[in-house]
């Protein structure tokens, strides 16, 4: 199918097919005339993409993830390294968070403060 039947299939935009594939997560085929062809197949890893991405998984561990379950079979377990680093990216978001809601207590309390108007 064309991207365009793709995006729609897929949930996701034509742009977003183009970078995933620039990303190297999904490799669709080729028509004679050069239009990419998509299969059923790689519909579905788009739906896996998308879904990884909506989780907050960045492109790379992405990539590293596909990249095995390719290399060692599909329903494979996933290997340890990968989900250390996730549990890392985990953590290190949750520290983020921490930051984040640091700054809006203290814009809470701020805004609790009267206020003089200048004069």
């Amino acid at each position: 199918m064309k991207i365009g039947e793709a995006a729609r299939m897929s949930g996701v935009s034509a742009r977003s097919l183009r970078h995933y594939e620039d990303e190297g997560l999904i490799v669709p085929g080729r028509r004679g005339n050069g239009f990419r062809d998509y299969c059923p197949s790689t519909i579905d890893r788009v739906r896996a993409v998308r879904a990884l991405r909506e989780s907050g998984l960045p492109v790379r561990l992405i990539r590293d993830l596909l990249a095995g379950s390719a290399a060692a079979g599909v329903g494979a377990d996933v290997c340890v390294e990968f989900l250390c680093e996730v549990r890392e990216y985990r953590d290190r978001l949750g520290v983020r968070m921490e930051a984040l809601r640091d700054q809006q207590a203290a814009l809470d309390e701020y805004l609790r403060e009267p206020r003089r108007s200048p004069e």
